[in-house]
């Protein structure tokens, strides 16, 4: 995938830069897969807001997608690779030999016609879930499993993976894309290669509108607030607002906020950068 940049016709285009979208086969989404999704505009079900900065967006429709890969041992074959506005990567739609369809995440390099399989005893190649137990040293995974059966969830937006380190006895060791090493079951899964959308990081909006179409909206700075509604508000002309905090108090850049007390804090063998 690559970017492309726009001449400064007009002001909302002079820092724009956008993904190309030429990976993608397929305009519109398999009508199977779809579900509606409700808009919160951050609030609770009393009407009051909990989620500031949040509403309006363009409507858009939820693409069911199968973190889970437990159709063992039945190959598919990739019909097309699509766009997804709930999430940074790109999606695969997969044509099973059974006649069943479903979403994946793309991984980074996948083509349409190609056959994917997934379960045990099959090939390490890119685009196939399998147990980490099988897959060699040194592969780069994504779309990983915490827990047996429960789906993979970490690794899965654009560009991210992680790499198998090596393996201890139960516990394999995965180096995430945060820098963070951690133990994993080998009985959990993980697909092969990267997620696709590798430059998204490089996309600019160019505009605020852009923000508006995907529903966030203007976001106030705590130090222009007054006292009563910001730690950082208030004070005489332009103050810095002393100690960056949040709207509650809480310590902003580089206070630690992880609990010292959370369970899965026994498999972080290296903290994140």
């Amino acid at each position: 995938m690559a970017v492309k940049k726009f001449k400064p016709v007009t002001p909302g285009q002079r820092r724009k830069v956008i993904g190309t979208f030429e990976e993608i086969t397929k305009g519109s989404p398999e009508k199977s897969l779809l579900k509606p999704q409700k808009r919160s505009g951050g609030r609770n079900s009393q009407g009051r807001m909990t989620m500031r900065y949040l509403g309006g967006g363009h409507k858009k429709r939820y693409r069911v997608i199968d973190f889970k890969r437990e159709k063992d041992n039945i190959p598919a074959k990739v019909a097309s690779i699509e766009y997804d506005p709930n999430r940074t990567a790109r999606i695969a739609l997969l044509h099973y030999a059974d006649g069943e369809k479903r979403y994946i995440i793309a991984p980074n390099g996948i083509q349409v016609g190609q056959e994917l399989v997934s379960g045990t005893g099959v090939a390490p190649e890119i685009g196939n879930s399998l147990p980490i137990a099988e897959i060699p040293l040194g592969t780069v995974v994504h779309s990983i499993e915490l827990q047996p059966k429960k789906g993979g969830v970490m690794a899965r937006s654009a560009g991210s993976y992680a790499q198998l380190v090596s393996r201890e006895g139960r516990y394999a060791i995965l180096r995430l894309p945060s820098g963070e090493t951690r133990l994993v079951l080998v009985t959990c899964r993980a697909t092969v290669g990267s997620v696709s959308n590798s430059d998204h990081g490089l996309e600019r909006s160019g505009k605020a509108g852009r923000s508006r179409w995907l529903g966030r909206r203007p976001r106030v700075r705590g130090v222009a607030m007054n006292p009563v509604d910001h730690p950082m508000g208030g004070g005489e002309g332009r103050s810095s607002g002393g100690h960056p905090r949040s709207r509650k108090g809480l310590l902003a850049k580089g206070f630690k906020t992880r609990s010292k007390k959370k369970a899965s804090n026994k498999f972080i063998l290296e903290k994140r950068k």
